[in-house]
């Protein structure tokens, strides 16, 4: 163990000490100095660890509205907008002021010709100008505290708009008001119905038109209570949302379509916000973007995009990732609506033997677990389903039980079993009477249970009452259209129920200090170089990771003395900064065994590095370690998210097979160990063909030793790349056989 260094994060009580008494020099932040004021608030690279909730209260229910643009005129487009708006101000209470240098009432209002004009301080001013940049010092003067800007032209435009957006957040940020835009749109201002009960939907969209499947479940019964249309976040941006609907006591689940983020730390502290109050957050993530800046000299950098890191980050934090808007609507409704899970064990219950094997086969491929009923419980069964039907999971009734008393007595059995905690039941066509009769017998059942009770209706008309009337019409069954979605939206349940019990943030276990490795490993550093495999060793040596036991000679006879202490056979390679590619210039001899074979190595190095023109700093005489699985550990920058660590098959397999995960820190052990779980070639640590299983224990550490040296270092550290890490037989370690670092 690495004590204050380890991956787990044990918060340093020096730190205020280690600042004022300059044992450490202090760090500045976004041009501020840290002092140990700041040492809840920012992790050891000076990054906020917890979510600021804005206060929209007052945005989404104001008391006072200016609409700046308004019109009545006939055919003008701000007229269809401002119409909806006074509808919109009626339903919340609101009172609302046109706002026109040239009319004097708009739809019979009194309206006032500036924003200073008007008889009281507002709330929200709606922009409906095409240039809300000079409008907004107005509003900072009137201390208006928020304002939508729906005009576009923009950041979405190019260049030229991306520095007019520029232009305008800075203008709102000196103003102190929030903005919701530029290009958005009405959504925040569309009619949710009030009738509907229960925990609602919180959607948030970056495109508007993109949220509408989801606004239209209110007709299904769902209920909704805001709807954020982020547009081009100028300002006010998804997280911002998502930690203030993580908040609301109505909000059940929030769901997400974004095409970018804007800030990655912001979103995972938002995401973060969201676990700890147990709000899922259902996430559409398009608009897959470029790598950033490609390292040309490591092959860690080259393993995983931009979305993979996004995909990575939103698995880390429970954030719910799906691909399609019809499973947006339907994972949401169900996570939003339904209990706590009694058990994580899932029953499929059809008419159909073929409709029950079928489900199970597409269930079980995506993870869900569906246990075999007991003897007991089989025997249950039995007593209203024929012998001769399979009651084991799935459960086949034949069809006939379902149109008598037995129907409802077969349900209960099942969900009375304590291991099951989802009930399936896949109907895949109306089949009067007896689907009816099934449909109405399992909105009862679930009525009287806690447990969650799925209906698959798979007819493609959708008119039949008891899909329209019974199924529906209760707000205890989920209901869906498609066994994907069905199976999606189920392990989404089961998955954050599992993910949000007990949950720790990592945030709270961020070191807030230094470690003592901190002040050797800046030492270290080469601003803007590449460091040599010597430097970059000890590098890894100042955060615990063992490297083998070597010396950096600069003569054939220093290299004859060192293989007698190294211990012979050797491995000899040139060092030297900006030398990446050793093996491929020829410039590694693996096997050495005798001092004649080191000098003519030694020679023969210096050789080839003296013809390609290559700086050396030495040669180095290695232990040679062969025993082990050969893994790649590292750390790039994503310009999003900052540092992220990589784990994966190393050696030569490393750009053929590209098996890697990656993890955004800060992260604790059980993350490290999932980054193992995902790699397709797991199965190498736990030993094949004979071979030992490997110390996985060690390997874990490496994980967290460099994602601490990730988080200390920060920005200084562009790049490491420790390849291959040897992994050797359990209870012997870990050793890094060649590292590259790259420093900023």
């Amino acid at each position: 163990m690495l004590g204050s260094t380890h991956g787990t994060f044990t918060t340093d009580p020096r730190r205020a000490h280690v600042v004022a008494c300059g044992e450490l020099p202090p760090r500045t932040v976004h041009g501020r100095a840290v002092t140990a004021d700041d040492a809840d608030d920012l992790d050891v690279s000076g990054r906020p660890l917890h979510a600021d909730v804005p206060d929209l209260d007052r945005f989404f229910r104001p008391e006072s509205v200016a609409v700046v643009g308004a019109s009545d005129a006939e055919g003008r487009p701000n007229t269809g907008i401002t119409r909806q708006l006074i509808a919109w101000a009626e339903r919340v209470g609101a009172r609302l002021h046109p706002v026109h240098p040239t009319r004097q009432s708009v739809f019979g209002i009194p309206c006032f010709p500036s924003v200073a004009d008007l008889p009281e301080q507002v709330d929200l001013a709606v922009l409906l100008v095409g240039d809300p940049l000079p409008v907004i010092e107005q509003l900072a003067e009137e201390k208006v505290r928020f304002a939508v800007a729906f005009a576009s032209g923009f950041a979405e435009t190019g260049a030229e708009g991306a520095a007019a957006q520029a232009r305008l957040a800075a203008a709102v940020q000196r103003s102190g008001l929030r903005l919701l835009g530029p290009n958005t749109n009405l959504n925040a201002f569309e009619k949710f119905r009030e009738d509907l009960e229960g925990p609602a939907i919180a959607l948030i969209t970056q495109s508007g038109h993109q949220g509408r499947p989801v606004f239209t479940l209110q007709e299904l019964g769902v209920r909704l209570s805001h709807w954020a249309p982020t547009g081009n976040e100028a300002d006010l941006e998804t997280s911002d949302f998502i930690s203030y609907f993580a908040e609301r006591p109505e909000v059940g689940a929030i769901a997400c379509y974004v095409e970018g983020l804007k800030d990655g730390r912001a979103f995972l502290l938002a995401a973060d916000r969201a676990a700890r109050r147990g709000v899922p957050v259902v996430a559409v993530k398009v608009g897959r973007t470029e790598t950033g800046a490609r390292m040309a000299a490591s092959h860690t950098g080259k393993l995983t995009g931009a979305d993979a890191v996004v995909d990575a980050a939103m698995r880390q934090f429970g954030v719910i990732r799906v691909d399609g808007l019809d499973e947006l609507q339907d994972t949401s409704a169900l996570l939003a609506r339904a209990h706590r899970p009694r058990a994580d064990g899932v029953v499929v219950y059809s008419i159909s033997g073929g409709t029950g094997a079928h489900f199970s086969d597409l269930a079980t491929a995506r993870g869900l677990r569906l246990p075999a009923l007991s003897d007991a419980k089989q025997a249950e069964l039995h007593q209203w389903i024929p012998e001769y039907l399979n009651v084991a999971n799935p459960v086949d009734n034949g069809g006939h039980p379902v149109g008598d008393w037995r129907g409802r007595k077969i349900i209960d059995a099942i969900l009375d079993d304590p291991e099951v905690g989802v009930l399936i039941c896949p109907i895949t066509g109306p089949f009067p009477p007896m689907s009816d009769k099934l449909a109405q017998d399992l909105v009862d059942a679930a009525e009287q249970t806690d447990k969650l009770v799925c209906v698959v209706w798979g007819s493609p008309v959708g008119t039949e009452d008891a899909y329209r009337e019974t199924l529906l019409g209760s707000s205890r069954v989920a209901t869906f259209r498609t066994f994907a979605n069905c199976i999606t939206a189920v392990r989404a349940y089961l998955d954050h129920h599992r993910f949000t019990t007990g949950y720790r943030s990592p945030f709270d276990e961020a070191p807030r200090s230094p470690s003592p490795s901190f002040r050797k490993a800046q030492a270290l550093m080469r601003p803007g170089q590449q460091l040599s495999e010597h430097a970059a060793k000890q590098l890894l040596r100042a955060y615990g990771i063992r490297v083998p036991r070597e010396q950096l000679v600069t003569s054939a006879a220093a290299a004859v003395r060192a293989a007698g202490l190294v211990g012979y056979p050797v491995v000899m390679k040139a060092s030297g900064p900006q030398l990446a590619h050793k093996t491929e210039l020829g410039l590694v001899k693996v096997g050495l065994t005798s001092a004649s074979q080191v000098r003519d190595a030694y020679r023969e190095l210096t050789d080839i590095a003296r013809y390609e023109g290559i700086k050396l700093d030495g040669v180095l005489v290695c232990q040679m370690v062969e025993r082990g699985v050969e893994m790649v550990v590292g750390v790039t920058h994503d310009p999003l998210f900052g540092p992220t660590v990589t784990v994966g098959l190393g050696g030569v397999l490393v750009e053929v097979l590209r098996d890697a995960a990656v993890r955004v820190p800060p992260f604790g052990e059980d993350q490290a160990k999932a980054m193992l779980s995902e790699l397709r070639g797991r199965a190498l640590l736990d030993g094949v063909r004979g071979a030992p299983p490997a110390d996985v224990d060690a390997l874990v550490e490496v994980v967290l030793r460099v994602q601490r040296m990730a988080l200390e270092l920060g920005d200084d550290l562009a790049e490491l790349d420790i390849n291959p890490l040897m992994v050797l037989p359990r209870g012997q370690g870990a050793v890094a056989l060649d590292a590259l670092a790259v420093c900023r």
